[in-house]
């Protein structure tokens, strides 16, 4: 199947569960589709210069202050704000916000 056939259809599939106009059978259709879950930090620019000076121990600055929301990324769109935690000593992130399902689905046009 076509990659923009697929997007379409799941476009569409995504619309009318917005919409309520798909019964709960048809939902499952869409349930295992896996998708790729990002938590960024923040993002800066250096020069090839700086990257080759780059070593271990070395710290990149990011222009983020510390303890403002993080952005949480669904295939790389942005869909909630988080905090980082710790659980059984492991990261994880808090969702603070989530945007709306509107929001969601212009997204994936």
């Amino acid at each position: 199947m076509n990659q923009t056939i697929a997007k379409e259809k799941i476009k569409d599939i995504l619309k009318n569960v917005a919409e309520h106009e798909v019964a709960s059978p048809n939902i499952s259709l869409i349930l295992d589709i896996p998708l790729r879950i990002t938590v960024e930090l923040g993002r800066t620019r250096m020069t090839i210069k700086e990257l080759l000076r780059l070593g271990e121990g070395s710290i990149i600055e990011l222009p983020v202050p510390a303890g403002d929301p993080l952005d949480i990324l669904v295939n790389q769109k942005p869909i909630a704000k988080g905090e980082v935690v710790i659980v059984n000593e492991k990261y994880g992130v808090r969702i603070l916000s989530i945007i709306s399902e509107k929001e969601r689905l212009e997204q994936l046009k």
